[in-house]
């Protein structure tokens, strides 16, 4: 097995460790990343633009540091999504035909975190256009393939982020998530995404706030403790925020992670269907499978959902979605300097743009005012009610499916009208958006694989601000069921390169 090949079993915090110890130097872990993204990436399409001269110029750079006052992922190679967070002087296309060759002149705030934490952006991840379907599939740069089998879908919208963690061309890549693009294409891959609370990251400095709320950014990785660690280094609000996440009661997520729960979790599971009245018998294993090694290692485990459904709340959802994409659109229009046309764009975004432009405020407003009212009823199932007798305690964590059904055929979301299109996107999506819709935490585990081979994340959500515990449980299932040492290998399709 070769260096680079070695280097793809590792976390980013092995990784880093190498370069700590002098066994490596952050250029040889950068290089031996670029070598497995130009062998393995024509196989994948996870890559949409490379910067790695730049990568290779920062580690170059002496930084001044003591090698303890580096962060534990210092050196290592990291993909950003080529949807939201801007790099200034690198092209940012959103996945899209329109924005081709837009090249900002202004980074954001998250990526001077990212890069201040010691992570080297090599380039940049392909996404759905605009993040608007579950799968990754644009037609400006061609489709992203499941790392575990080429002829289906590796999630979205962060697909190529999770496809490039899964392959190990990197440990660790961003990803957002306003209706489950972190979470679905870590459980379509096979890796760790957890969703933060609403406004841990900021989003500035051009936006404040997007889709009211429903946007979370962080990454998708090989394992729990990089996530934490990522998590540490970006959270906190920045100057002119309009509102930010209630502090970490754990101190940080590093620590959550390192010492664990602390206490028996109180932990309710679900397999209801969603919006498409099905569930794969896949995803109901895997819930199940789940809540009982949940159990075995000693959490008090119940059978229960909240009253609150997503099923009920998929009109004043898609309000937002519209109003988002269109927003988004007309804000790059602006700073691209370019007008918008149908034939720059896939039909459904082009749909939901001119739907979101004909909403009106008021509409607009009883949309929020609707999911805010869901979302206080939704609190309640994570909350203690009353003292003594006749009271209640709360969950601390719901498990339920993350979709429902495993990585499905490439091609699967673009059959029939664009509204069929965006039916089929949500019933796949299962339960998955309320998260969004209430701001609170909630994550992908990898624990099950189907027969065939195809990963099968579980969904986990916790209480608003707790990110801990769920880190906490993600540790403990991690040591229970590892998965970070899984790799697209014998049995599996070839990374062979081949044009997507």
């Amino acid at each position: 097995m070769s260096f680079s090949e070695r280097l793809r079993e590792l976390d980013g915090h092995a990784q880093a460790e190498l370069v700590r110890t002098g066994e490596l130097s952050q250029g040889d872990l950068l290089r031996a990343a670029i070598e497995r993204v130009e062998r393995l990436d024509g196989a994948l399409g996870s890559v949409a633009i490379t910067s790695f001269d730049r990568a290779l110029a920062q580690a170059d750079e002496p930084d001044g540091l003591r090698p303890e006052e580096r962060g534990p992922l210092h050196g290592v190679p990291f993909l950003l999504k080529d949807l939201g967070p801007t790099v200034a002087g690198l092209e940012a296309t959103m996945g899209s035909r329109f924005l081709k060759g837009f090249v900002p002149a202004q980074g954001s705030e998250l990526t001077d975190r990212f890069e201040a934490a010691g992570l080297r952006v090599l380039g940049k991840a392909r996404t759905a256009e605009f993040g608007v379907l579950p799968t990754t599939e644009n037609t400006a740069q061609g489709a992203t393939v499941n790392p575990w089998d080429h002829t289906r879908s590796a999630g979205g919208s962060s697909g190529g982020s999770a496809a490039a963690v899964a392959a190990g061309l990197v440990p660790v890549a961003h990803a957002n998530d306003a209706g489950g693009s972190i979470r679905i294409p870590a459980s379509n891959c096979g890796v760790f995404g957890l969703k933060p609370t609403r406004a841990r990251t900021p989003l500035g400095p051009a936006v404040g706030d997007l889709m009211n709320g429903l946007a979370a950014e962080h990454v998708v990785s090989r394992s729990v403790r990089d996530s934490a660690a990522v998590l540490d280094a970006i959270s906190g609000p920045a100057p002119g925020d309009p509102y930010w996440a209630p502090p970490v009661a754990a101190g940080t997520f590093t620590r959550a992670v390192a010492v664990g729960p602390g206490r028996r979790l109180r932990i309710a599971f679900s397999t209801r269907a969603g919006s498409g009245g099905h569930l794969d018998p896949a995803c109901e294993a895997a819930v199940r499978e789940a809540a009982a090694l949940c159990a075995e290692l000693g959490h008090e485990v119940v059978e229960a959902e909240p009253a609150v459904a997503f099923t009920d709340l998929v009109e004043p959802f898609l309000v937002l979605w519209a109003a988002g994409v269109s927003s988004a659109i007309s804000s790059y229009a602006l700073l691209s300097g370019r007008t918008p046309e149908p034939g720059q764009f896939e039909e459904l975004t082009w749909e939901l743009y001119e739907q979101g432009r004909s909403l009106s405020a008021a509409g607009y407003l009883l949309a929020v005012s609707t999911l805010q009212r869901a979302a206080r009823g939704l609190a309640g199932f994570y909350e203690d009610e009353g003292r003594g007798p006749g009271s209640r305690r709360g969950h601390d964590v719901l498990l339920g499916p993350v979709t429902s059904e495993p990585a499905p055929p490439l091609g699967t979301f673009s059959v029939g009208t664009p509204r069929q299109q965006l039916t089929r996107a949500v019933e796949f999506c299962h339960e998955t958006p309320l998260a969004n819709l209430t701001g609170q935490p909630a994550m992908s585990v990898p624990l099950h694989w189907t027969e065939a081979g195809l990963p099968v994340g579980v969904h986990a959500t916790g209480r608003f601000g707790d990110e801990a515990t769920l880190f906490a449980l993600a540790a403990q299932l991690e040591q229970a069921r590892p998965w970070a040492h899984r790799l697209p290998g014998p049995g599996h399709p070839r990374m062979e390169t081949r044009s997507c």
